[in-house]
């Protein structure tokens, strides 16, 4: 169950959109026992998006919130994937990556 939230301030394609889509879906493998099948993506792009007092530089919000507890190493992991996936995809360098761990995760109408 996790779900990954991706604000930018920079303009996207479709293309661009459904490649960021599919490059989260595997990155999210590096947390052991997560996988595309659960996960929920939110691609916010031309977002007011500010860092260091300035929206000049292409730059990215992501917060990933997974059910249960995951190794730091696969933060690590999953942070350096992030910073390859959005330079490659949509030319961000400047990025933060902020991890949230829950222990109740509803999905529908009831909870895991």
């Amino acid at each position: 169950m996790p779900f990954i939230d991706c604000k930018m301030n920079v303009d996207i394609t479709k293309e661009q959109e459904t490649e960021l889509k599919d490059e989260f879906g595997k990155a999210i493998e590096l947390i052991p026992g997560k996988s595309e099948n659960w996960l929920m993506v939110n691609i916010q792009p031309k977002c007011a998006l500010y860092f260091r007092g300035s929206n000049e530089k292409p730059t990215a919000m992501i917060s990933v919130t997974v059910y249960g507890k995951a190794n730091p190493n696969a933060y690590d992991a999953l942070t350096a994937r992030f910073h390859t996936i959005l330079t490659n995809v949509a030319g961000i360098e400047e990025m933060y990556v902020s991890y949230s761990e829950t222990s109740n995760f509803g999905y529908n109408r009831s909870n895991f």
